[in-house]
């Protein structure tokens, strides 16, 4: 697909990449663009780049230029909230977010491709949260010239579950804060959850709707859950007693609010006790001490 010539020689004929340029303290860029037809004023320009001979453009049948593989993957991998990142470059693009949200990657099929050879895509964690015009992932071409129906499968692959990476619009909760513990209840000690939880709360769009203590005691836990939902909130945040003491007894108040436990317990230190259940579809988020 791709032969080597002589710039002399090279006249006439379609350039296979782009050519960079760089002027030490005033440009660095392209100077000539990948499908370029090389005139004889260009001779002396490429002469000063320093190069000598140069790849020109020979079309094969079954192979793609790089930049072509990488716009057709990108495209293709892109679903809603994210776009690809103006034109190719040497073969590679980057996938921004078109909106800020959570970033979700179809991962089994990413894999998949990256096993195809001669093309490759990597990406942030799926989960993450992300801002609007921020970088999610990034595909190209490895070799100049990419065998078409390896960017088919690729393409395909994502096409199947409607692009690789979407952005999700994070949903905006009026969030209920009830705080436990006999030593906060009875204004011991100074609650220091409110700040915390509120601040990381309104960071992803959300808002505090209402704010209420309870002491360890289950049936009044339940009592100002059920108060809160009356309330108006979707969301509920409890704080701490989610270890095995005696006293922490804010498992069983969820419950007895009609909390059907998804999970208690999750894989992260600290914050091993974090629980997650459901209360007539509103989710209640237990969260322990470390919070």
């Amino acid at each position: 697909m791709y032969k080597t010539l002589k710039i002399e020689e090279a006249v006439g004929k379609i350039l296979a990449h782009d050519i960079t340029e760089i002027r030490p303290g005033k440009f660095k860029g392209r100077a000539f663009k990948k499908g370029h037809t090389i005139r004889q004023e260009d001779i002396c320009h490429f002469q000063r780049l320093g190069k000598r001979h140069i790849y020109v453009l020979e079309p094969k049948k079954g192979y793609l230029h790089e930049n072509d593989a990488a716009t057709a993957m990108a495209e293709a991998f892109c679903g809603p909230g994210v776009r690809p990142q103006g034109e190719p470059k040497e073969g590679k693009i980057n996938l921004i977010a078109s909106r800020s949200g959570l970033l979700k990657v179809e991962t089994k099929a990413l894999k998949r491709i990256n096993l195809l050879g001669e093309v490759m895509c990597a990406s942030r964690h799926t989960n993450t949260l992300v801002e609007k015009n921020e970088i999610v992932a990034g595909t190209r071409a490895i070799p100049l010239s990419v065998k078409k129906t390896i960017v088919s499968r690729a393409v395909n692959e994502a096409l199947i579950k409607e692009g690789l990476f979407q952005v999700k619009i994070l949903r905006k909760a009026m969030t209920g804060l009830l705080i436990t513990g006999n030593e906060v209840f009875s204004r011991l000690i100074e609650d220091r959850f409110e700040p915390i939880l509120r601040k990381k709360i309104e960071e992803i769009g959300s808002s505090v709707a209402i704010v209420d203590f309870a002491p360890d005691d289950p049936e009044f836990i339940a009592s100002r859950i059920e108060k809160m939902i009356q309330g108006g909130a979707n969301l509920i945040l409890t704080t701490a007693g989610m270890s095995v003491d005696p006293d922490d007894v804010t498992r069983e108040g969820i419950r007895l609010a009609g909390g059907e436990a998804e999970c208690y317990g999750a894989p992260i230190l600290p914050g091993a006790m974090f629980l997650v259940a459901q209360i007539g579809g509103i989710p209640v988020l237990g969260v322990p001490a470390c919070g």
